[in-house]
């Protein structure tokens, strides 16, 4: 923890490095101040900052910086174009304005700052933004940071982030310093937000920024103002992990106190002897790994229980989730309560209710299937029960209030492929039945005490005995015609193969191959050999007559998207080939590769990278190494960060303002733990906060479920 700053309540003062300081002789404010109520914020400046979020004293105070630059010194102007980003001072030159049709250009050289005979120059460009003209202007010093490239002879740094210095700022808290870089928005600059900062840490009331969680009064400041206005750039780091501890200590808490929740209300204590379970172990043709077993014995601990089981059951693909899951359902039968088990996607769910007819018929145990397409179509393996003790079915489910309210067990496939408030929905049954959620997707071991935090945990970590291997190789579009060779030879053996694609059809947006348009080259190529297509968009009956042609062996090929992602089990199916790997995540591609690999045959994954990017194939070969979902997720949280692992569409904010999933995964632990102690020791705690943290918990589930889409 950093050391506590004593608080000011007048003339309040920050004070920048060296001489420079300014005061405000003002009465400092509560940090929840809604900042309508701050005069010295306009009205174009409130638009601004509400668009980014802030609406009070502490969102603007939490509006970490990105980045700093450090002002005191600048880099050389390059000589080419190898190198990260850079920091430049310079003075503009000569300008240019260029017309192409309906694209606009405007260009600024400028000359490095200071100037000397040996003074190097470089480019800097703008596209369709009309504003920049006005502001960039010959003569005056501007600050640009970006990453040079090569455009035919001149080195030239396309929408850098810029800003234009003049005398005054030598004095101010915008040059010759470390200058914070925050995130800026329509209609309010970085500069603006900076100077709106600096003036709001010099006019906060620290004595009101109470610690809910440690309940006493707790000076912030200068954690956040070494944050935003560090003296060195060596202060940041114990700064960042102080304010992340004290941010994820909250998430952390709110987490534990629904945990705490959700064990409220009482279930109906299930202790059979185990007669049907027993039957149906015995019956396997294979043994269970010793991760089954255990998993198998701390459900039935749950279930015996006078509060309802709330278990997440975590496994690698192929690792016999769905094994646990019928040893569960076999538990609640034998206490007299019937059992549902829903599935994201009407395949899955087909898929589930063939394996149980096979399973459970022999043991006398009737089996239902209700989608949204059971009544429309003739599915083949259906049969009308009057009463049936178990029912599978998609999420459609959760709107029949008769099933639902009358199960005593109700699990889940594909947790991540629900949304938050349809497991909610659950949850908040009068009925109170045990609940078992099931996940393949690859979650980093600390991660989980966030996302699935109110759940307790069983990990499957065994690959059943009996499988062929499994392996995996990257390759470039160029080795496609020895792909093409290999995989006939497959096929000709009898085996069969999947050929994924990032898109159902092609995009104009987007380089990349679609799979509506790419089925008629592989018909062609792969004569005499039958192709079928799948993909999302499809009716149900077109869905259920492409899987039902695969999974009888009419079909040798299909072409899809990731709708196979889950759940989807051929065992003759012994090559996976996806195009345009580079479009799909590690952890998705990880998912898709569990498609094969689940029979006795050797399989093998092939990724086959579409842009020639080298960047590209070297993270696609990180799939070459492991066969670990974990391991993999591990990496893809390194590689792609904390904004793409929450979400792959990035738009709004991301529900954590400054921890960063991978680098603080020891503070994760590490705020648990505290959470934990704190409401042990008072468990009615209310966090004031608690809306707010709340929705950063959901928008992080929500997110991240995004991963494997």
């Amino acid at each position: 923890m950093m050391k506590q700053e004593p608080a000011r309540t007048k003339n309040l003062r920050l004070k920048p490095p060296g001489k420079r300081t300014k005061t405000y002789s003002v009465s400092p404010h509560d940090p929840e101040t809604p900042i309508e109520q701050l005069a010295w914020i306009k009205g174009p400046q409130l638009t601004g900052l509400k668009k980014l979020g802030v609406r009070s004293m502490r969102d603007l105070l939490e509006h970490y910086p990105r980045r700093h630059e450090d002002r005191r010194r600048f880099d050389n102007f390059p000589d080419d174009e190898n190198g990260g980003p850079l920091c430049l001072s310079g003075t503009v030159g000569k300008t240019i304005f260029r017309r192409f049709g309906r694209m606009r250009s405007f260009e600024a050289e400028i000359e490095e700052t200071p100037s000397s005979v040996l003074s190097r120059r470089l480019t800097l460009r703008w596209f369709n933004l009309f504003h920049v003209q006005k502001t960039v202007v010959s003569g005056s010093r501007i600050i640009a940071y970006g990453r040079p490239r090569l455009r035919g002879k001149r080195l030239v740094i396309e929408h850098p982030e810029f800003e234009i210095v003049t005398d005054e700022d030598c004095q101010s808290i915008h040059l010759d310093r470390i200058v914070p870089i925050h995130a800026a928005g329509s209609g309010i600059s970085v500069r603006m937000i900076r100077m709106l900062i600096h003036r709001a840490l010099a006019e906060t009331d620290w004595n009101c920024w109470r610690d809910p969680l440690n309940k006493q009064p707790i000076n912030w400041g200068l954690a956040l103002r070494t944050i935003h206005f560090p003296e060195d750039l060596t202060e940041l780091e114990c700064a960042r992990r102080e304010l992340s501890l004290r941010e994820l200590l909250g998430l952390q808490t709110l987490v534990t106190i629904r945990k705490n929740e959700t064990r409220k209300p009482k279930g109906t204590p299930k202790k059979p002897p185990g007669n049907l379970l027993n039957a149906f172990l015995n019956g396997l043709p294979f043994l269970l790994t010793t991760a089954q077993q255990n998993a198998i014995h701390t459900i039935r601990m749950d279930m015996e229980k006078s509060s309802r089981m709330h278990r997440l059951l975590q496994g690698d693909v192929g690792s016999g989730k769905t094994v646990v899951a019928v040893s569960a359902i076999l538990l609640s039968l034998e206490a007299g309560c019937d059992a549902v088990l829903m599935a994201p996607t009407q395949i899955l769910a087909e898929q589930h209710y063939r394996n149980f007819l096979t399973w459970l018929n022999p043991l006398g145990i009737q089996v239902e299937l209700r989608t949204g397409a059971t009544k429309k179509t003739n599915f083949p393996y259906h049969k009308k029960h009057e009463k049936a003790s178990v029912i599978i079915g998609t999420h459609t489910l959760l709107h029949n209030q008769e099933i639902i309210t009358g199960a005593g067990l109700v699990v889940i496939d594909e947790q991540h492929k629900f949304g938050v408030v349809q497991r909610t929905k659950l949850s908040n049954l009068a009925s109170s039945p045990d609940m078992l959620v099931m996940t393949a997707t690859p979650i980093p071991r600390t991660l989980a005490q966030t996302i699935y935090g109110d759940l307790d945990l069983s990990i499957l970590d065994e690959r059943p005995p009996g499988r062929g291997i499994l392996r995996t190789v990257a390759r470039g579009k160029e080795k496609l015609p020895e792909i093409i060779t290999y995989l006939l030879g497959q096929l000709k053996k009898g085996r069969q193969a999947f050929i994924v694609y990032p898109l159902v059809e092609e995009s104009d947006k987007l380089s990349a191959k679609a799979a509506e348009t790419e089925i008629a080259l592989w018909r062609e190529r792969l004569t005499p050999h039958s192709c079928s297509l799948l993909h999302g968009r499809m009716n149900a009956e077109q869905k259920e007559s492409a899987m039902n042609s695969f999974h009888m062996g009419y079909t040798q090929v299909l072409v899809t998207t990731s709708v196979i992602e889950v759940g989807i089990d051929i065992p003759n199916a012994t090559v996976l080939l996806v195009e345009n790997a580079e479009r799909f995540g590690l952890a998705q591609l990880h998912q898709l590769r569990g498609r094969i690999g689940r029979g006795v045959h050797s399989s093998i994954c092939i990724l086959v990278e579409g842009s020639g990017n080298s960047e590209a194939i070297e993270r696609l070969r990180i799939l070459e190494m492991s066969n670990d979902g974990f391991v993999i997720a591990e990496e893809d949280l390194r590689l792609r960060g904390a904004g793409d692992i929450i979400g792959t569409e990035q738009s709004g904010h991301p529900p954590l303002r400054i921890a960063d999933l991978y680098r603080d995964a020891d503070l994760i632990c590490l705020a648990t733990m505290q959470a934990e102690r704190i409401l042990a020791e008072d468990p009615n705690l209310i966090l004031p906060q608690h809306n707010r943290l709340r929705k950063m918990k959901d928008t992080f589930t929500s997110r991240f479920i995004a991963l494997g889409d």
